[in-house]
């Protein structure tokens, strides 16, 4: 019987590592604080269509309003109760959104808080998304309900009541991360309410979750937790589905909580991973991108199946969470356009793509003083839509990265790789590399600052190919480079030092 069970919540573990795509799509685009009338937009009229495997939404739980209109982004952090009313939208606009998502193959991924409940010190009253009455001071939350019996106070042993020592596993576990209201995960009650809000979610069409502060949980909690999950909406999921589970642990080694913990629950955030490609590109510490061949494992990263990995996230494109100064970011464009590239054209990890806002940096020795900035918002706090371009570009302040064509063909390109080897791998033993995906894509980095001319075993079928870097193949016709590969499936690329976008991409539907 005890090895049944051993065997059935394996099982489980192994299918929350799956994202539930639809359609042979393979990437997640993070809609940062995007409303859900716009994310029903965007998954319609492009996400769709470009072959998105789903988005990644903002907490739609109620959450603290920050001293109206000064509404910082971390608000959305800081809940109040578990009514799906948040800045993004009501709970019949936020149905709409999922509705309309899954039915042109886009899935939701949530981001999830049940770590915490807001900060010590946001006060009493109905200051909040959804204008429901709290007091943090007395730890009393009645939209969910939650009461001082709830939280980890009496569990916590520092003097502060916050965690003072990463090194203590204990601490990181059981005490406040930065003042915010430290939920007791091991009572009965709170695991029932936070499954009873994650499976509303699951039965509105949801397909998985981002874990929010995992570190800050004990991996028994969550695995309790999991394990009281819903399967997914049959509506859109095929029967027996299991939610998608990735779960935020930062993990840079040194510390006393491992990412290793977590991986039998689910797929972890490979944090790791946005920090090196960065420092490789940027060319910092001696790197270079010719030893990216054994990149992932081997690079000390956790097994391929269980990272979901990124170029730059919400946090620490800010500055905060991991990576320091070697993440890349929208700031940077040239190289973030290459490292982004990179991450989507390599087999290793689900991967997530960032799409931002910009806001007024205000750089002091190294730290932007205006991480704290909220979206584009209108005088009454209220956020901006995002307005389309007609040159497909994003207005009002959002930056949109996932539909700069070099990204957008590079999620198509992964779509059409999928499931195919790396292989055919060259490098100039300096920051010039290619490599091919079996015999359905072929991608060569320039990130010297001479020229590249170089003729290269592509793998791929003789022809004539539209490069997706620089353009992109509209009927019959390329509006980039077009790459000739030969017989014997060789081809010579040339690439500038001084392009604008240095790297060049071919794939099997990409042929003319």
């Amino acid at each position: 019987m005890k090895l049944f069970i051993l065997v059935a919540l394996f099982g489980l573990s192994l299918a929350q590592h799956n994202p539930n795509f639809k359609h042979g799509r393979t990437s997640i685009v993070h809609l940062f604080e995007w409303r859900w009338a716009d994310i029903a937009q965007e998954c319609e009229r492009f996400l769709g269509p470009k072959g998105f495997g789903g988005v990644q939404i903002s907490p739609p739980h109620e959450h603290v309003l920050v001293s109206d209109p000064w509404r910082p982004w971390w608000q959305r952090y800081q809940p109040v109760s578990y009514k799906l009313c948040s800045r993004s939208g009501s709970e019949a606009e936020l149905k709409d959104m999922i509705t309309r998502c899954n039915k042109v193959g886009v899935n939701i991924y949530v981001d999830t808080l049940i770590n915490h409940m807001c900060k010590t010190f946001s006060g009493t009253g109905t200051h909040s998304s959804c204008g429901s009455w709290f007091d943090a001071g007395n730890r009393d939350f009645p939209s969910v309900p939650y009461s001082s019996w709830d939280f980890n106070d009496q569990k916590c042993k520092t003097s502060s009541g916050n965690i003072e020592n990463y090194g203590d596993k204990y601490q990181v576990r059981d005490c406040r991360l930065d003042n915010l209201l430290d939920l007791a995960l091991e009572k009965e009650y709170v695991r029932g309410k936070v499954a009873e809000y994650m499976n509303k979610l699951i039965d509105i069409g949801v397909a998985g979750f981002r874990m929010d502060a995992c570190k800050h949980m004990w991996p028994g909690d969550l695995s309790v937790v999991y394990g009281r999950l819903k399967n997914l909406n049959t509506q859109w999921f095929p029967s027996g589905s299991r939610p998608f589970i990735y779960q935020e642990v930062i993990d840079l080694g040194g510390e006393a909580i491992s990412s290793n913990e977590y991986v039998s629950l689910g797929r972890v955030t490979e944090f790791k991973y946005g920090a090196k490609l960065g420092e490789v590109f940027r060319k910092w510490n001696n790197q270079k991108l010719s030893y990216t061949k054994n990149w992932g494992e081997g690079w000390g990263f956790m097994a391929n199946g269980n990272a979901l990995v990124f170029t730059d996230n919400h946090d620490n494109q800010r500055g905060h969470g991991a990576g320091g100064a070697s993440i890349l970011t929208f700031w940077d464009p040239r190289l973030y356009k290459m490292a982004v590239g990179y991450m989507l054209a390599h087999p290793y990890g689900v991967t997530r793509v960032m799409s931002s806002y910009r806001w007024d940096r205000n750089i002091v020795n190294g730290q932007d003083k205006n991480d704290w900035i909220g979206p584009p918002s209108n005088g009454d706090g209220s956020t901006k839509p995002v307005i389309v371009n007609s040159d497909q570009t994003c207005g009002n302040g959002w930056v949109c990265e996932h539909r700069w064509r070099q990204i957008t063909n590079m999620v198509i390109f992964r779509n059409v790789v999928n499931g195919q080897p790396q292989s055919n791998w060259w490098d100039n033993q300096g920051n010039q590399v290619a490599f091919g995906r079996g015999n359905r894509g072929f991608i060569v980095f320039n990130n010297e600052d001479w020229d590249l001319n170089v003729t290269l075993n592509t793998g791929l079928p003789g022809g004539t190919y539209c490069d997706v870097i620089s353009g992109q193949k509209e009927g019959s016709r390329c509006t980039g480079k077009q790459v000739s590969v030969g017989g014997d499936g060789c081809a010579t690329f040339s690439i500038s030092g001084k392009d604008v976008d240095p790297f060049i991409a071919i794939h099997a539907d990409s042929k003319l």
